[in-house]
């Protein structure tokens, strides 16, 4: 169901982005950068009850700032908000930036989701590493990157899986692109009651995560978010435990206004994915970007292509990042594929 991914079904078949991942086992953390060559315009849309983030005031509809140059998902709760000086200094010594008055800053909006009691060794010292994840994170940043436990996805949980990083993206009929990229850590469940079955699945395209469907008939506790399930490892439900992350992007040219539209649209995937999803326990947050690459003009029937596939390649995100996790020494939960019913 729904329109054709394209090339690589990641976010960089959009025009004009690139992605670089950077993880570290030990702490099981990490960091993804999305670099806009040479900028985008962004919006965001905030409707998690505990976000955490930096410079998105920058993208609301008022703002007079219109270049984003890049955006930054990571691990570490507030720690992580530092990956975005590492991404800021990388920009800053190639010249790209917000010109003025003779110098260049770098517009890189970031939001964070909390891994902290996943299981890793958060003993990092002083400073927390994230400054030089953004760092390097910028210097791998390539049209090909790594999903599951990867990037900012790296540490994430579900309710009762391991979370990870996703993407997907399509090619609409008008010719336009759009896709997503998600780092996935909700409170609520990917999957329909306790089995393998993936709320998206009525989005997925080419058994891009498993090939499964939905149930038939729909499980009797299909309506069980599974919130227990990480609330017996934490002790107990606490604001900004949890959070999806998503950037949407597009090659078709929008103005702010409109890119905050497609930010609203890629929520409506969110809520395809994830039950429950927006919590107040969730900082849930999706950025918008548009490269403006697509030399075409969106009539009315496009732009409601746009917002449907929108929503589409989020939900076939994030249920992408939590398909292909993987499992490493010291996971508090199984992988999608140790769930009993996966293949």
């Amino acid at each position: 169901m729904g329109f054709a991914p394209g090339p690589r079904n990641l976010l960089t078949d959009v025009p004009g982005l690139l992605v670089g991942n950077v993880s570290d086992a030990r702490v099981k953390t990490g960091t993804t950068v999305v670099l806009a060559e040479p900028h985008a315009t962004g919006s965001v849309a905030v409707l998690g009850g505990a976000p955490g983030s930096r410079e998105t005031d920058v993208l609301a509809p008022e703002s007079s700032t219109e270049q984003v140059h890049a955006v930054v998902l990571s691990g570490g709760s507030a720690f992580g908000l530092d990956a975005a000086s590492g991404v800021q200094a990388w920009l800053r010594e190639r010249g790209r930036g917000f010109a003025v008055r003779g110098h260049v800053v770098p517009i890189v909006p970031a939001a964070v989701l909390l891994d902290l009691p996943n299981g890793g060794d958060k003993d990092w010292g002083l400073y927390p590493p994230y400054r030089e994840m953004g760092y390097a994170a910028c210097d791998v940043a390539a049209a090909e990157f790594a999903l599951g436990t990867a990037g900012a996805g790296h540490g994430a949980l579900t309710a009762g899986l391991k979370g990870g990083l996703g993407s997907a993206s399509a090619i609409l009929p008008c010719g336009a692109t759009v896709a997503a990229l998600a780092a996935v850590n909700p409170a609520g469940s990917v999957t329909i009651g306790r089995g393998p079955h993936f709320w998206a699945a009525p989005f997925e395209v080419g058994g891009e995560f498993g090939q499964l469907g939905l149930p038939s008939p729909l499980p009797g506790d299909a309506s069980e978010p599974l919130i227990k399930h990480r609330v017996a490892q934490s002790g107990a439900a606490q604001p900004g435990a949890n959070t999806t992350l998503v950037i949407v992007a597009t090659d078709a040219p929008l103005a702010r206004a409109q890119a905050r539209r497609l930010a609203i649209s890629a929520h409506d995937g969110m809520a395809r994915a994830i039950y429950p999803v927006h919590t107040p326990v969730d900082g849930d947050i999706a950025f918008a970007l548009s490269t403006g690459r697509w030399s075409g003009t969106l009539a009315l029937d496009d732009m409601l292509d746009l917002h449907a596939a929108a929503a589409a390649v989020t939900a076939r995100a994030i249920a992408r990042a939590v398909y292909l996790a993987t499992p490493e020494p010291g996971d508090l939960f199984p992988t999608w594929h140790q769930r009993p019913g996966a293949r």
